[in-house]
């Protein structure tokens, strides 16, 4: 193999494949490998006899779950933001011609014990029921502040400097409640501890108007969207992409070891006795152990039922979060549930996902919370995995490696990895600026 590679990509997880599809576009010429016979890595999506093979240690699900085939479990299920990043990217890549997405019915929040649908407009913090009167009329005015937010117009800005006021100055200033600054940090602006409160309140404001604006795409009851066969298509359809601009594929490469020069970079790739050359190489923590460190833990528990979450409406899809004081834990709780209208499933069966950073070694009793409030389960699945993120210096190896998948189920701390991975090896921003309309119409051909 004498032609050198400009980027090799190990592991055919979701972040490897974007990053493939996106260097490829970019003219990079993209050698892709992985040790696995399938696609995902980590986020592979598995069938039922597949499920059991890993978790129970033989291809026997009892007959009353339905065909086998029929299932696509995502073992890191994250719903998309219909107005999020990653819809940037594959509308940006056109990637969005190879997937069909369907709304999610429904966003939830975990309070006092109860669930309750998230609020994210003037309109909606009226109606809720998660408020008392008093508080609706103060939550609605800071929605409408957010709303009309604007970074370029003074008027909007009511004096202050988001940049500099912090978020908790910014909630001061319309006297809401703990409780209602609860979901409007966690389950609006999807920040995964409170540290937010004490952050310029730029971000959180730019966050809430995200959220607002992707619920408005599809007048649906969430902002989330999902692809139609679970998440398992998104890697391909990067890895036809990355085809499409010349890269090459190749699965069920054993070792694939990195090579090094006399300087320490990173120039090859072996396999089989055959060395590909490189000048980069991008992969996931599990190709390069001795260049990441352990950062955190994630627990979760895979749930298959006959039913839908209780008091969420019969939603068929949803997500609920439970904020971290409400459980009085350092970290939030998730809740992801998707069924049979995404075609994840066989007709009639849901699959719920409970998901946490671990702060204790026995899952089963940190997930409770979040398992209480699924009702009536047929089969529970317990995993953890430990969380890495890269300890190298890309520019003295030429390695760029992936963070783990945290407990979140939604995507905009994922592609945010992704974005700044690629600024990292490119030496260039993503321009992302592209029309969001292209991806309407592609999710409502039901």
């Amino acid at each position: 193999m004498d032609e050198e590679y400009d980027v090799i990509v190990l592991g055919t997880g979701l972040k490897e494949c974007i990053l493939s599809g996106l260097l490829s576009v970019n003219g990079m010429k993209v050698l892709h490998m992985d040790r696995n016979d399938y696609y995902g890595g980590e986020s592979t999506s598995l069938n039922l006899k597949q499920l059991w093979k890993r978790f129970r240690g033989d291809d026997n699900p009892p007959e009353n779950l339905g065909s086998s085939r029929e299932y696509n479990v995502d073992m890191i299920p994250k719903f998309m933001m219909a107005n999020g990043t990653l819809v940037r990217v594959l509308i940006h890549t056109d990637v969005t011609k190879y997937l069909n997405f369907k709304a999610v019915d429904g966003s939830y929040v975990y309070n006092k014990g109860k669930i309750y649908k998230v609020p994210a407009t003037d309109v909606e913090a009226l109606k809720s029921s998660l408020m008392g009167l008093f508080e609706k009329r103060r939550a609605r005015k800071f929605f409408i502040y957010v709303q009309d937010y604007e970074e370029n117009d003074q008027k909007s800005h009511e004096g202050l400097d988001l940049t500099k006021v912090t978020t908790k100055e910014v909630i001061s200033k319309y006297g809401l409640e703990d409780n209602t600054v609860d979901f409007i940090g966690h389950a609006l602006a999807l920040h995964r501890d409170d540290s937010y409160l004490d952050e310029p309140a730029i971000d959180t404001v730019k966050r809430m108007k995200l959220y607002a604006e992707s619920l408005a795409r599809f007048q649906g009851g969430s902002p989330y969207i999902y692809p139609l066969y679970g998440l398992a298509e998104l890697p391909q359809a990067f890895a036809r992409l990355s085809a499409v601009y010349g890269g090459t594929y190749m699965l069920n490469k054993p070792e694939c070891k990195v090579e090094f020069d006399e300087n320490g970079k990173a120039c090859g790739v072996t396999s089989e006795g055959e060395t590909a050359k490189c000048k980069k190489v991008v992969c996931d923590p599990s190709y390069l152990l001795d260049k990441v460190q352990k950062v955190g833990k994630v627990a979760r528990a895979i749930c298959i039922m006959s039913h839908p979450i209780p008091n969420t409406h019969d939603s068929h899809s949803v997500q609920v979060i439970l904020p971290q004081k409400q459980l009085g834990r350092k970290s939030d709780m998730y809740l992801f549930c998707c069924s049979y209208s995404h075609n994840i499933a066989p007709k009639g069966k849901y699959i719920a996902f409970v998901s946490t950073e671990a702060e204790t070694d026995d899952p089963e009793t940190e997930l409770k919370p979040g398992i209480d409030l699924l009702g009536p389960v047929e089969e529970t699945f317990f995993d953890t995995y430990d969380r890495y993120e890269p300890a190298n210096q890309h520019d003295v190896d030429n390695c760029f490696i992936s963070t783990s998948y945290d407990a979140t189920t939604h995507f905009e701390s994922t592609v945010q990895d992704v974005i700044s991975m690629y600024s990292k090896i490119t030496g260039k921003a993503l321009d992302l600026s592209v029309d969001l309309s292209a991806a309407s119409a592609a999710a409502e051909e039901e």
